[in-house]
């Protein structure tokens, strides 16, 4: 997406995904089918953005809150999201650039904020893109900022507008946005992230950030669902499988690099992880000459 910069840790071995994207005035509708993964999403400066699920699969964990009421969620200028998605799903973004200003819509903020509405307003937002979608396919021809793209463009507005007049309150949603744990979780996320070529613990990255073991695992549980120890060792797995996906010398140096010393417990993790043994990945990466965008 063009204004919104995006790093994902995969559940899977096999990456899929489609996504349609319909440009009209000051706004990209992203219409998307994901794949299970972890997503850490930052909107760039000058941009509001609206987003909400496009079917009523398995619930995400949206900023540390299972989505089980429907809801959207909107961001501002550089606010920042994270959601862990255990099965494909499939979403609707519409990213205004410039940001939108003077419609009265609920705040963003720092982070991505979230607001439960009915489901018949969600049902309408999930029948519109749909309609929009299918409408622009007939017009084809028609120039961007035509009389038919900005009647696109109102159209949108005034659902947004409607959702946003109906937002039901719910306090446990309200309070996952501001929670004060989002702020342990990012700094423990650039800690990890700093050590993007080398294993990293528990302890270091508590060090590193201030806090106790506790308080970052109940961040992590909070905002990845999992355990801090599954998701580092999920992270591990990854950085491996890179490095496997890229040519690595062998299974055994790629494992150890990443503090994987006991062999055989990360090939069953490894297999149990992405469906295959990491030397079927190695083999693979070094018989087709893949990357690790492959």
């Amino acid at each position: 997406m063009r204004q919104l910069n995006v790093v994902f840790t995969p559940f899977v071995r096999k990456i899929a995904a489609e996504q349609t994207i319909l440009t009209l005035p000051g706004c990209d509708v992203n219409y998307t089918k994901s794949f299970p993964r972890i997503i850490d999403a930052q909107l760039r400066p000058d941009c509001t953005a609206v987003a909400f699920t496009m079917d009523d699969g398995v619930p995400v964990r949206f900023n540390g809150v299972e989505e089980v009421l429907p809801a959207i969620a909107i961001g501002t200028g550089g606010s920042q999201y994270t959601q862990v998605e255990k099965t494909p799903r499939s979403y609707t973004s519409i990213i205004f650039s410039p940001g939108v200003e003077d419609r009265g819509w609920m705040e963003g903020g720092p982070t991505w904020r979230f607001y439960v509405v009915s489901e018949s307003v969600l049902h309408r937002l999930r029948n519109l893109v749909l309609q929009l979608l299918a409408a622009a396919s007939e017009f084809a021809d028609e120039p961007e900022g035509g009389v038919l793209a900005m009647a696109m463009r109102e159209s949108l507005f005034a659902a947004v507008d409607m959702a946003f007049a109906g937002v039901v309150a719910t306090p446990e949603y309200l309070r996952a946005n501001f929670s004060s744990k989002f702020k342990v979780f990012r700094d423990a996320e650039a800690a990890i992230a700093e050590h993007y070529d080398s294993p990293i613990y528990s302890g270091d990255i508590a060090r590193e950030i201030g806090v106790s073991v506790r308080t970052l695992h109940d961040a992590i549980l909070q905002f990845r669902g999992m355990s801090l120890h599954r998701y580092l060792r999920l992270r591990r797995l990854w950085l491996v499988r890179q490095r496997l996906l890229a040519g690595a010398d062998s299974v055994k140096a790629a494992a150890l690099a990443f503090g994987f010393w006991h062999l055989s417990d990360f090939a069953h993790n490894y297999l149990l992880q992405f469906g295959e043994s990491p030397s079927a990945t190695l083999a693979r990466s070094r018989a087709s000459g893949s990357s690790p965008t492959h």
